[in-house]
């Protein structure tokens, strides 16, 4: 077998990556470590994120590739931005920008309920990301508060592009090994595998409710758990509530029957407009789910768009 050739580097050539010095490690995931780091010649906080290629034997992970592909074309404010993109020693590090903490660490180390301006400053611009990400052909496919990033003065960033992927119209099938259990809309659990952007509104509505409640709102540890508790709470879906459920793979005509709940009644909130944007992205029917940019015009909003 032909031996590849390794490039020595000329004496005092720095390597692409001393630009940056790593602080600490920050976070560690099935593909690599992230790393708070300081951009030397700015002094520039990053999250540098170091991807290990020597784990896969067709080169960089796809779900690395998606991260790429959707935030190269994807640049907005409510969206994390991606600095630099070094290969290095069979090593890939990402450059992002740096933000405190992410949704989840937020709530959990919270010791009271957020405020009701912080929460709606949060699900606008999260909207704000989300239908962005729509209107340019992108569906994230994995929303949950430990892929949205949060800063100081009420910043949040959607983050974590590894699910993401581009669509186009008509709808082809997709996966349905998508989107972290506890928000995966309830199409993706009965089986379809052709979905389209409603998924991550579902996902966002779960988001919505954890914020007001501080837990998730459905912790399912099975997909017919997690079906079960949804079932529990918004009742059991019929041909009435989403026309054609009967025929998606994982539907069972012996599904328990449960009758639904008042979400006033499961979400710590006596905010009315709240408690109707919710119950619109918490929609069976994924045709008849609000669509992000529909859920930016809504009433809830109403003193963020006027100001």
């Amino acid at each position: 077998m032909e031996k590849t050739e390794r490039i020595q580097l000329p004496p005092n050539t720095k390597t692409p990556l001393e630009k940056y010095r790593k602080l600490q490690k920050i976070g560690e995931g099935t593909y690599g470590v992230v790393f708070k780091a300081i951009e030397i010649e700015t002094g520039r906080l990053i999250a540098l994120k170091k991807i290990r290629l020597e784990q896969e034997d067709e080169g960089v992970p796809p779900t690395t590739l998606r991260e790429l592909s959707a935030l190269k074309s994807l640049r907005h404010p409510c969206i994390v931005n991606l600095l630099d993109v070094i290969n290095y020693k069979n090593k890939l590090y990402l450059a992002f920008e740096f933000m405190n903490a992410d949704l989840r660490t937020a709530i959990v180390s919270s010791k009271y309920p957020f405020e009701p301006d912080i929460i709606k400053c949060y699900m606008f611009q999260l909207l704000l990301g989300v239908s962005y990400c729509h209107m340019n052909g992108v569906f994230h496919r994995d929303l949950k508060p430990q892929n949205l990033l949060v800063g100081s003065e009420g910043i949040i960033k959607l983050a974590d592009f590894g699910l993401a992927r581009a669509f186009s119209i008509p709808m082809r099938p997709y996966t349905h090994e998508v989107v972290t259990l506890w928000y995966r809309a309830p199409e993706i659990l009965l089986g379809a595998d052709e979905y389209t952007t409603a998924i991550d509104v579902w996902s966002v509505g779960c988001i919505f409710a954890e914020l007001f409640n501080r837990k998730p709102l459905w912790p399912g540890d099975s997909e017919i758990d997690e079906l079960f508790r949804i079932f529990r709470t918004l009742g059991t879906p019929n041909e009435e509530l989403w026309p054609e459920v009967t025929k998606l793979p994982d539907y069972q005509a012996t599904f328990p029957i449960w009758a639904p709940k008042k979400l006033e009644t499961i979400i710590e909130t006596d905010d009315l407009q709240a408690i109707d944007l919710l119950s619109k992205m918490l929609v069976y029917h994924p045709v008849r789910r609000i669509t992000a940019e529909a859920a930016l015009r809504h009433p809830y909003f109403e003193e963020i768009l006027n100001s």
